[in-house]
Parts: structure tokens; sequence; C-alpha cells
């Protein structure tokens, strides 16, 4: 029971925080900003700040699906 919660930490630790360096890169701020933003709205909030942050991992998953980057014109 406990390596399958390391599991799942581990997990979310390596791809959770992924959201938060893109969208920050986005945004030309450093990652730590980002992630103390949606610390603090979250508990402003109760709750609403961790509903963006998933509704964003989602999205730039979504587009991950659609757009891709090519590095030549003969990668068609």
């Amino acid at each position: 029971m406990l390596k399958l919660i390391y599991t799942a930490r581990h997990y979310f630790e390596k791809h959770g925080f992924d959201v938060s360096s893109r969208f920050s890169e986005k945004l030309g701020l450093r990652a730590k900003n980002v992630r103390l933003f949606f610390i603090y709205l979250s508990f402003a909030t109760l709750g609403l700040g961790f509903a963006v942050y998933i509704t964003m991992a989602f999205l730039l998953n979504l587009k991950d699906l659609f757009y891709t980057k090519r590095s030549s014109v003969f990668d068609l």
C-alpha cells in the first residue's frame, strides 16, 4: 500500500509541475511564482484555483494532441 502511495506521489510530482512550467514560459515568469499564485489562489477561493489548474492541464494536453512542432517542411 505504501509503495502505491509513493508511486502516485512520484507520478504527480513528475507530471503535475509541467503545467506551471509551461504556463510560466508563455507568460515569461518564473515557474516558482506561478506555483505560488496557484497555491494562494486555492487557499483564497477554497479550491477554485485547483480547478483552474486541472482545467489548464487538460487544455494543454488537448493542445498537444492537435498541434505538433515540426522542425522542417519535410516532416509532413
